[in-house]
């Protein structure tokens, strides 16, 4: 199952409906991202093998083959930000995120083996970029983990942008109301719950000083953001950011606070 469709942003937004695709290139600045043009591009298929039942809380083998325009396998792959692949797991409802990194096996081929926590449908969304094309793409599958049906946890705006979550309290802001279709700079703030003082020491994670991701309440839109300075260490990590169409979106930041990755959650309503 593929769809693609790619705005302009930082790194990469991504429209998982059915349309074209529009590739956002990367500044080579090592210090600083910027936004730029959109580069039109469709380099891949896909196909995707799991277990014909996937139970909750079970350990599952995921495998991707992915093929070039002409539907044969890639045979290698760029690596960015560290990994040849990232892969975002989310429930149908948002209410649960994972970001991983299937192991390629080579000739187009990755795997990777993982656990769902209930019942219900999930989507996959595999970024990745062919060697030598320079543009990535994205490859997306919807699958059922079978058991009870569970009530869909609700998708609601935040009250207030302010949250304490493992010690750390993480606030997000905007330079502006967020727009559809208007670039705008969404930034998270952290510091330590107990004695509030800022975050300052933050590690790199998969090469950066953290990563976003955001998906609309239909989980119709995905956006991969990265920071508009690669190097930082806190309190402040600046994003750079477009959504695509007006609608509710949730939006999870992942940081390095002391050697343990951080997914810190927030549901916004974008005009």
């Amino acid at each position: 199952m593929k769809n693609t469709c790619i705005i302009p942003l930082l790194i990469s937004v991504l429209m998982l409906s059915a349309c074209g695709a529009v590739n956002v290139p990367m500044n080579t600045n090592k210090h600083q991202m910027m936004n730029m043009k959109p580069v039109s591009g469709k380099e891949t298929n896909s196909e995707w093998s799991t277990p014909e039942i996937i139970k909750p809380n079970k350990s599952v083998t995921i495998s991707i083959l992915i093929k070039d325009k002409n539907n044969k396998p890639i045979k290698e792959f760029e690596t960015v930000s560290t990994k040849k692949m990232h892969l975002v797991v989310v429930s149908k409802d948002l209410s649960y995120f994972a970001h991983i990194h299937p192991t390629f096996e080579g000739n187009g081929l990755f795997k990777i083996s993982t656990q769902f926590p209930k019942a219900g449908d999930y989507k996959l969304i595999a970024e990745m970029t062919p060697n030598g094309t320079g543009e990535y793409s994205i490859e997306n599958h919807w699958f059922n983990v079978e058991g009870p049906a569970m009530a869909s946890e609700p998708i609601n705006p935040d009250p207030t942008l302010s949250k304490v979550i493992d010690g750390t309290k993480v606030s997000l802001s905007f330079d502006r109301k967020p727009k559809a279709k208007k670039n705008i700079n969404m930034t998270f703030k952290l510091s330590d719950a107990k004695s509030n003082k800022p975050i300052t020491n933050l590690k790199p994670y998969l090469g950066t000083v953290g990563h976003a991701v955001a998906i609309d309440k239909e989980v119709t839109q995905f956006m991969h953001i990265h920071p508009m300075y690669v190097t930082g260490k806190g309190p402040e990590v600046i994003f750079m950011t477009y959504f695509p169409t007006k609608g509710v979106y949730k939006v999870w930041g992942q940081f390095n606070v002391n050697g343990h990755i951080l997914t810190i959650p927030f549901v916004i309503n974008v005009e």
